[in-house]
């Protein structure tokens, strides 16, 4: 059996792995996880944070294999291990600045904002609510994704399965649309 491994290319390995072998799986992170660490360690320095990131992209793909044994992309599984590294690597640090982020704190009393300011706040949030709801869902599912998410264009094409292009004429019809119904 260790022979047949031995023959195998990584994406093989990603279709076994998919099927549930443990053992192809195995020799995938044998063969994978060294240069896998050394190009995190050339992005980030923090040798905890790229031990969680090999931890997480591993578990990813044991969990995800069938994706990628499934598709019918002319990618080779060690660009698409590199791909859930990266981006998971990415989520680390947006992890780290979050947490790094420290809340301002009033040492002034706040004063409560006039009613006219209310009234209005209320009025825009109740229309921007009714334009988003106008809004197709694919268009919609963008700007969710772009813009409460905070992904990029390229991260929203893999979280959505549609090409980077369609992603930006999408958030660029959103744009269009709100702007029209909020004015």
């Amino acid at each position: 059996m260790r022979r047949n491994l031995d023959a195998a290319d990584e994406d093989e390995l990603v279709r076994r792995t998919a099927r549930g072998d443990r053992r192809a799986f195995d020799e995938l992170y044998r063969r994978t996880s060294p240069w896998l660490a050394v190009r995190l360690r050339r992005r980030c320095a923090d040798e905890d944070v790229v031990a969680d990131v090999l931890q997480e992209t591993y578990l990813a793909v044991w969990r995800a294999a069938g994706s990628f044994a499934g598709s019918a992309t002319s990618g080779s599984a060690v660009g698409w291990l590199w791909t859930i590294a990266a981006n998971r690597l990415v989520d680390a640090f947006r992890r780290r600045a979050k947490h790094a982020q420290v809340p301002a704190v009033s040492l002034v009393e706040t004063t409560a904002p006039a009613a006219e300011e209310e009234v209005m706040a209320a009025r825009v949030g109740q229309d921007l609510e009714q334009a988003l709801l106008l809004l197709p869902t694919e268009v919609r599912q963008v700007l969710r994704a772009m813009v409460l998410d905070g992904l990029s264009v390229r991260e929203t094409s893999v979280l959505l399965g549609v090409p980077e292009g369609t992603v930006k004429t999408r958030a660029r019809r959103a744009r269009i649309a709100l702007r029209e119904a909020l004015s």
